[in-house]
């Protein structure tokens, strides 16, 4: 078997099912499989995918494990050459796995491969590529230096900004929503190190990675769309796990000395207060109008009722989407892409082109009963179910 998709599922159920259904089209020509691991979801999340995927692989764990043991788990049933560490807040296009596998195949001594991520409004995640966080690199991260001096390679190493997201090459970490690497490797690791139990895990084991020899690499050519907040609440309780996070990882992996216990406890908070309070985003306005991206007329009109404001069609079959951007242009604008008749290649491809302050996006997917999105990368995402 060429590949195990890995996908850790916490209380996120449309957002598991948009994206197992996104990796079923993208291993349709790969000898491959879906493992599905719940820890302890109080939605529906396990009996929609009895219902939904009733062929995937589903492990339901009595209590919520973390991210490390909850993914070791999985792996440890896995039966691919390689394996795809996913979130299940993502979607990944029709040859997202076929493009990096084979870049994987390529290489003489990889590591982990991890790819472009944008988030749903369309704007490229920086944490796709990032350096190791030794003290002067977080110290850069916490004032910000590496946007001041963003060519300098003495500033620029938190965000791996040596190279473009536009550009494949070597990096040292990767980021947990989507990381590929032989099997082989990952159980030589012994995996994450399930003494911490989550948001150091993917830092450390990208590392670990690194001390055995291996060449990590940011991969630029497929997107995958990462909802990012959906995963997460950032309330107190997350701040609490960031702290112990990476306090986890310095106490591993680098020496200890007065300034440097000082040092990172006040970054540490620093960091956990900003990421908290990004979360508590101000309430923009809602979209003056919507488009569908479809060719169902029907859908178009049935939408219409549901959001109480029409919602006009646009089928690219026939238009230019280039026409349909000049139009939209300046206005607060919805669009629904209609994955019946857009594929999900594309639905990331027009989140990422058209990207816009004042448009916000949707997608439909494919025999669903819900339209799902996200406005902000630091707020949960918005389901409209569709009866």
């Amino acid at each position: 078997m060429q590949l195990s998709v890995i996908i850790l599922n916490y209380n996120v159920r449309y957002f598991l099912e948009q994206c197992v259904l996104s990796v079923q089209n993208a291993i349709s020509t790969l000898d491959a499989e879906i493992i599905v691991i719940d820890n302890n979801s109080s939605d529906d999340s396990c009996l929609m995918m009895k219902e939904r995927f009733p062929t995937v692989k589903l492990i339901e764990n009595k209590e919520n494990f973390g991210f490390p043991k909850g993914n070791n788990i999985g792996v440890a049933q896995a039966q691919g050459k390689y394996i795809c560490i996913l979130n299940p807040d993502t979607i990944v296009a029709e040859d997202s796995f076929v493009k990096i596998l084979a870049f994987a195949e390529e290489q003489i001594n990889l590591g982990i491969a991890g790819c472009k991520l944008i988030d749903g409004t369309g704007n490229f995640l920086p944490e796709s590529k990032r350096g190791i966080p030794t003290p002067w690199v977080a110290f850069t991260k916490i004032f910000g230096l590496y946007k001041v001096f963003p060519k300098w390679s003495l500033f620029n190493q938190y965000y791996a900004q040596h190279i473009s997201e536009n550009e494949t090459g070597k990096v040292t970490i990767l980021v947990g929503a989507f990381m590929l690497m032989k099997r082989d490797l990952y159980l030589d690791l012994k995996g994450f190190d399930e003494a911490c139990f989550m948001y150091a895990d993917d830092i450390d084991l990208s590392y670990r990675a690194l001390l055995k020899g291996k060449e990590n690499y940011y991969f630029h050519d497929t997107t995958v769309l990462h909802y990012k907040g959906e995963s997460t609440v950032k309330d107190e309780k997350y701040m609490k796990h960031f702290q112990e996070a990476m306090t986890f990882f310095y106490q591993k992996h680098f020496k200890k000395s007065l300034f440097f216990s000082v040092f990172i406890k006040m970054g540490i908070l620093f960091f956990s207060f900003v990421k908290m309070f990004q979360g508590k985003s101000k309430v923009k306005p809602g979209p003056e109008s919507y488009v569908l991206y479809s060719s169902d007329i029907n859908l178009s009109e049935k939408l219409s009722v549901i959001l109480k404001n029409k919602v006009d069609i646009f089928d690219f079959k026939k238009e230019k989407m280039v026409n349909s951007w000049q139009v939209l242009k300046g206005k607060r604008v919805e669009i629904i892409l209609d994955n019946q008749h857009v594929s999900f290649r594309n639905c990331i491809k027009i989140i990422e082109t058209i990207k816009d302050k004042r448009i916000t996006f949707k997608i439909f997917p494919k025999n669903a009963n819900f339209i799902i999105g996200s406005n902000s990368r630091n707020e949960r995402g918005q389901i409209i179910k569709i009866k």
